[in-house]
């Protein structure tokens, strides 16, 4: 169901997002680099400087600039790294403050950090705390506090609660009165647009992976298949659809 969810944001947000072939192949790359183990920030921000610098090129040869563009951040070792609370909360505060675009992009940072680099989440755990974001009310963010509690109690879902939700306070305060400028500015304008389309990739790529580690036999790959179609043809609410995945699974637990 959580997969169905996700592919039919996806479907609804490239409509809006990729409004040309430049956006189209950006969101592309980003999903094949993705899988080479390139940061996600980088690849976030990265393909938002491309269309920049594609889009106001006439602008960049009048005026001359000289401009360095560098790459970095390659896959961190996969390590797993001991748990602590100050480390959760930090690692929140991170994702909370690079974090843009659909809520869904959230999902390449939580496996970046937490199932890759930290290793203290598996990719079912993970599927699992979106489908509690699903549920409750409020944004996909609230999975951030399922995973804090899964990971620390009640002291750990306050401060993922807090860690997630602060810089965005702080920067709404900050960039509310620029955001109409910035917008109507054709540089500003071309970068966010390029990095709309980078977050269609990551989350493209991470919902493949999760895919791939939730689709495991044939009764899951079907309720995955009708629940996207009730989402795209019948547009089902979400939640309905989560409590009929969670009644198809406990019947199938009988059958296998």
């Amino acid at each position: 169901m959580v997969i169905a969810i996700i592919i039919q944001a996806l479907w609804t947000l490239g409509n809006k997002a990729l409004k040309n072939r430049l956006l189209a192949i950006v969101g592309l790359a980003v999903f094949a680099l993705y899988f080479l183990k390139f940061n996600e920030i980088a690849l976030l921000f990265g393909g938002g400087l491309i269309v920049l610098l594609i889009t106001n090129w006439k602008r960049i040869r009048a005026s001359s600039p000289s401009i360095l563009l560098t790459f970095s951040g390659l896959g961190l070792a996969q390590v797993a790294i001991p748990f602590s609370l100050p480390l959760l909360f930090l690692t929140f505060l991170k994702i909370g403050a690079v974090l843009y675009g659909s809520g869904y992009v959230l999902l390449a940072f939580l496996r970046a950090d937490f199932v890759t680099r930290l290793g203290w989440l598996t990719d079912q755990q993970l599927i699992d705390a979106v489908a509690v974001g699903q549920v409750t009310p409020g944004p996909l963010f609230t999975a951030a506090t399922f995973i804090g509690y899964l990971l620390g109690g009640t002291s750990g879902a306050l401060l993922a609660t807090l860690g997630i939700f602060l810089p965005s306070f702080l920067f709404v305060a900050i960039s509310n009165p620029l955001i109409p400028k910035i917008r109507n500015s054709p540089w500003a304008g071309s970068l966010l647009d390029g990095v709309n389309a980078s977050s269609l990739g990551l989350m493209a790529a991470v919902t493949f992976q999760l895919g791939a580690a939730s689709l495991t036999d044939l009764y899951t790959s079907i309720i995955a298949v009708i629940s996207l179609i009730l989402l795209l043809r019948y547009k089902i609410n979400s939640t309905w659809l989560i409590a009929g995945g969670a009644l198809a699974g406990f019947l199938l637990s009988f059958i296998r």
